[in-house]
């Protein structure tokens, strides 16, 4: 069954709380936080506050997705306000091995995310230290983009590659491609404006659930 991580960059700004406990309350045990430095995207949005607020207050797994410049020096900090999983990028530069390890240290399911033009052979040296592979289905910064079909490919090439462990897809997911998502070999989806501009979240994700 598709885990569903509704992205909060999608919810309403001036409603934020409100919106995130509609879509827990709606069945998603997850939720996904994207930090955006507006240099490694050209965004910027979230702080550990953030992940606090939404572990703390609604009991959802923080889903946190580190896309900025040397995460290395933040890994503590968001462990700290409640991740349950820490997301770098492999575009970031840095030890990615040793940040990898290091978020496992503290409890922490690891993630290791790819861009859109990055191919998948970029993270098998890091196989053994990950929890989690993040495939971007658009370029990172900005909610509301199509999905690029091509990254439905990347998905099935890790699988081919050997990873046995978690991959999420983030990026212009919605009900209508989630199937060719999912027969690729997806576990975790990060809906954002599919999930939270709809009318009835609930209903969506138990059509989502009942279709495994």
């Amino acid at each position: 069954m598709i885990r569903i991580a509704p992205s909060i960059l999608a919810a309403d700004p001036l409603a934020l709380g409100s919106d995130i406990e509609r879509v827990v309350k709606a069945g998603c045990e997850w939720v996904h936080i994207d930090v955006m430095d507006a240099h490694f995207v050209p965004n910027l949005a979230y702080s550990p506050a953030t992940v606090q607020a939404v572990a703390g207050r609604t009991g959802a797994f923080a889903d946190t997705h580190l896309m900025m410049d040397n995460p290395e020096q933040y890994i503590g900090i968001f462990a700290d306000a409640g991740a349950g999983a820490l997301t770098i990028h492999i575009e970031a530069g840095g030890d990615t091995g040793a940040m990898l390890d290091s978020i496992r240290k503290r409890g922490i399911l690891a993630g290791v995310s790819l861009k859109p033009d990055t191919p998948a052979e970029r993270v098998v040296p890091y196989f053994d230290k990950a929890d989690m592979i993040l495939v971007m289905t658009v370029e990172p910064g900005f909610g509301g983009q199509k999905l690029n079909e091509k990254c439905i490919d990347k998905i099935r090439r890790l699988r081919e590659l050997g990873w046995t462990g978690l991959i999420e897809a983030d990026g212009g997911i919605n009900e209508a491609n989630l199937p060719a998502l999912r027969e690729a070999g997806l576990d975790v989806a990060v809906m954002g404006t599919a999930v939270f501009r709809d009318p009835d979240p609930a209903a969506l994700i138990a059509r989502i659930n009942a279709d495994k």
